[in-house]
């Protein structure tokens, strides 16, 4: 096989002398591409807008780079880009046609963009105090998993009989200068608002939040949501995200020129259930944190501890046509 499978998290290399997805040696710092692609910047003005890091420091969009190769970029990523591009500036109805499998991969991109920028400052900061860099094994796992299956844009991957993420799509009757974006990246759970469509990823998760979330979304995925119902679905996949107690295993194995990743069972030995206990209350602080722009505080949304505040659903579990909701969207 001419190329190898690369694991940054087993050497470290953060710097900005190997390119983020191969590892290979660029011949200057300044090879790099931007996390948030120009087409969107450009598309929702955000080149010179506030974007707030892990550790409370701030950047702009545009000074969220990583490194990388011209080739890779020009071979692998820009025609990814291009893709994405063109279904977004379509709408809903091209994002549908998507493979799933090419918005994971741009979505994961950019999740794993911020993450290394991340860890690159966290490097930065502890050497400075003379410390060396600190970061949970889990978190490690999980990212550099992340990194594996993002490696399907660049080399041979066949993930067997299992994708590895769960992705939602929606239409939604959004504010067309809104751009709507979140991400948590200890859950690896990203969400996106803006055109007519609405999109939440749950990035490494086996699947495990689409079965989770599976007969709500069956319920309303074919209609058009308010903002305001969307960020409500959202919440729901941020929250179970976070309740989500497996770190999943693969097998990889390279053979006949391709790369084979194959997911361990989620229950493995454990008899415990893949989901901690759902708790209204804490899902009630999430939700006051989606419905920020409405502005409804978590004593209105949890008056009923036993029924959160919805706008997907009746109390008789009826849906809740977002026309008749009279809320800005």
């Amino acid at each position: 096989m001419g190329q190898q499978i690369y694991h940054p998290f087993q050497s470290f290399k953060f710097g900005n002398r190997n390119c983020f997805l191969t590892g290979q040696a660029l011949t200057s710092e300044e090879e790099r591409v931007q996390v948030f692609p120009q087409w969107l910047m450009s598309l929702y003005e955000l080149e010179d807008k506030p974007f707030k890091m892990l550790d409370e420091s701030m950047a702009t969009y545009k000074d969220i780079k990583i490194p990388c190769a011209a080739a890779v970029n020009d071979e692998y990523l820009e025609p990814l880009e291009n893709k994405i591009a063109a279904a977004f500036e379509s709408g809903y109805d091209a994002v549908k046609e998507l493979d799933d499998q090419l918005l994971f991969q741009w979505a994961a991109k950019m999740l794993y963009g911020l993450i290394f920028n991340e860890v690159q400052g966290g490097i930065k900061l502890q050497h400075s105090k003379g410390e060396e860099f600190n970061i949970s094994q889990s978190i490690i796992h999980k990212f550099d998993n992340l990194h594996l299956m993002l490696q399907s844009l660049n080399l041979p991957v066949v993930f067997e009989d299992f994708k590895p993420y769960s992705i939602f799509l929606f239409k939604v009757d959004n504010n067309p200068a809104e751009f709507g974006y979140r991400d948590e990246i200890n859950t690896l759970t990203f969400s996106l608002r803006i055109r007519d469509f609405g999109l939440v990823m749950c990035l490494q998760d086996n699947g495990a939040n689409y079965s989770y979330h599976r007969e709500v979304y069956d319920k309303i995925k074919e209609e058009v949501l308010h903002p305001i119902q969307f960020e409500e679905f959202c919440g729901r996949v941020f929250y179970s995200a976070y309740l989500f107690n497996r770190l999943p295993e693969y097998n990889v194995l390279e053979a006949n020129d391709e790369i084979y990743i194959e997911a361990m069972p989620l229950r493995g030995t454990s008899s415990k259930p893949l989901f901690d206990t759902w708790l209204n209350k804490i899902y009630g602080q999430v939700l006051e944190s989606f419905w920020k722009n409405w502005g409804f505080l978590l004593l209105e949304i949890i008056k009923n501890p036993e029924q959160p505040m919805s706008f997907l659903f009746n109390p008789d579990g009826s849906y809740i046509n977002a026309s008749t909701i009279e809320l800005s969207r």
